[in-house]
């Protein structure tokens, strides 16, 4: 039998967002994940592998092909694929396309802290940021909060109007303060390495959910935002001592360690929505999801063919 190939639009048209972030909350309930990352670089071209091993639920490795140049060429800058394994004999499963686990697994991740933490009756949901994440969050929110209203601000007004277009009932906007405030939910997906969200905008019963900061250099929200939210993560190994919204103002003493209070590996201690209090969860991400993400992917391809 010939190793499955799951392309992308094969594979979208499969899942759900709802079943997905279920998907990803029974992998937290397995034995906690051994993952490994890797770089091999020639110039601007970067071959970036990372890998996940779950005890029950296989190995992933996902490859991604970074070559700056390739637009220039008509091709893609990123190309990838992620390898599955069987967890009891190590064969080889399948290949999933790389944009395929990538999108969901990125915007499963805050859906599942959103499901969480945010008031299920949210009715405003600003998404800072236009980029390609961007729309996987308005398609993912969208499917469980189907009647709020999305909004977009974007630091190019023209970017986010653009994005607006592709989808039906999605707004601009053009005070990020006003948008902050007016809004249920938040979502920030930007490259900023200066905080763009401010503490002081910020009211009870608001989630706030970052996903853009990857760097250590890297941050979405200012300290007063910190010191206002009841802070969550998706993995304390990802983002406390990687990423510059925890790393940052851990080292200043902005924040204390036991502040961020839990990670999906203890996700019964998300304390639901609580409309008194303002709730922050950081998106680090980690090749644990995309193995779980993965795993779901080829679990209900197997099941449909």
């Amino acid at each position: 039998m010939s190793l499955p190939q799951i392309g992308f639009d094969e594979g979208e048209a499969l899942l759900d967002w709802g079943t997905l972030t279920d998907a990803l909350a029974e992998g937290h309930s397995r034995p906690k994940a051994e993952v490994g990352d890797t770089f091999l670089y020639r110039g601007k071209d970067t071959l970036l592998s990372r890998s996940a091993w779950i005890d029950g639920l296989g190995i992933a490795v996902k490859t991604a092909m970074i070559f700056p140049d390739n637009p220039a060429r008509e091709v893609p800058m990123i190309n990838g694929a992620v390898s599955l394994f069987d967890d009891a004999t190590g064969q080889p499963e399948a290949l999933v396309d790389f944009h395929l686990v990538t999108k969901w697994k990125t915007a499963g991740d805050s859906l599942l802290g959103a499901r969480r933490l945010a008031n299920p009756n949210a009715e405003a949901i600003l998404i800072v940021g236009a980029g390609t994440v961007a729309a996987s969050l308005i398609e993912a929110f969208s499917a469980v909060w189907p009647d709020a209203q999305i909004r977009i601000w974007n630091r190019t007004t023209a970017k986010a109007e653009a994005l607006a277009q592709e989808y039906a009932g999605v707004a601009v906007a053009t005070d990020l303060a006003q948008a902050v405030g007016a809004a249920d939910i938040i979502l920030t997906c930007t490259m900023s390495t200066e905080p763009v969200i401010r503490g002081e905008w910020l009211r009870p019963g608001q989630h706030l959910n970052m996903i853009g900061a990857y760097r250590p250099d890297m941050r979405e929200a200012d300290d007063a935002a910190l010191h206002r939210a009841q802070i969550y993560c998706d993995s304390f190994d990802t983002t406390l001592d990687h990423i510059g919204e925890f790393k940052i103002p851990l080292a200043s003493g902005a924040l204390r360690r036991e502040e961020v209070l839990a990670d999906f590996y203890n996700i019964d201690r998300f304390t639901g929505y609580n409309p008194e209090a303002i709730t922050l969860f950081k998106n680090g991400g980690g090749a644990h999801l995309d193995l779980m993400t993965s795993r779901h992917i080829l679990d209900l391809w197997t099941r449909n063919t």
